[in-house]
């Protein structure tokens, strides 16, 4: 079996070899990558340290935005939007509807991404409530409000529906309110990986860019 996490690029222009000289005593170093060295795809910062340390640092400093996908056809869009996620630091992917999805596409960051399963919108928005949590529908919906210009929360759930279809019925009636994406040609609806990047970014752009985020 082969790893997607070193799959990237050839071995030797990926990550580090074995640990020169005496092995640092940090527990948060892995023995095995420090004999083998590191190939994952990982920030330098995070070079031979296992992965539960890396989550646990992660923990520490992760946005309070939320990122929701509805997964009724098994989306295939959901391992691009975990991986964007954990490129943004988001606190969780929330996968409402089936609960298995192709992990492929993720690159394996699941691994440092917390992902939860609701098994509808109801849960989802059950759990978002006792967060004291909105959610923030992401659709070209008639009277959705411009991503561009909204004044994102600085806590919230980004909920996006399942490509092709869009949003359901009960995602729409679920939502707090809903941002459109500003598109120029002549499709009616991009990819959802593609919007849930652009969302995430635009509150990476308010909240996290911003000398008052």
């Amino acid at each position: 079996m082969t790893d997607p996490e070193t799959e990237l690029t050839p071995l030797d222009t990926v990550g580090v070899g074995p640990w020169a000289g005496p092995w640092p005593e940090d527990p948060r170093y892995d023995p095995e990558l420090l004999e083998h060295g590191d190939r994952r795809n990982v920030v330098d910062r995070y070079r031979y340290w296992t992965v539960d340390a890396i989550v646990a640092d992660l923990d520490t400093r992760r946005h309070p935005f939320h990122v929701a996908i509805e997964n009724w056809r098994h989306d295939l869009n959901i391992g691009t939007v975990v991986r964007t996620a954990n490129a943004f630091l988001a606190e969780a992917v929330h996968v409402v509807g089936r609960k298995r999805w192709n992990r492929r596409g993720a690159m394996v960051t699941d691994r440092y991404q917390h992902v939860r399963h609701h098994a509808d919108v109801a849960g989802l928005a059950a759990w978002a409530q006792e967060a004291g949590l909105p959610i923030l529908a992401i659709d070209n919906l008639p009277g959705a409000e411009p991503i561009e210009t909204a004044a994102l929360p600085h806590a919230c759930v980004l909920l996006f529906g399942q490509e092709g279809s869009g949003l359901s019925a009960e995602a729409r009636d679920a939502a707090d309110g809903v941002l459109s994406i500003a598109q120029f040609g002549s499709t009616r609806s991009i990819n959802a990986g593609v919007a849930a990047g652009i969302a995430m970014h635009a509150w990476i752009r308010l909240h996290a860019l911003s000398s008052s985020g």
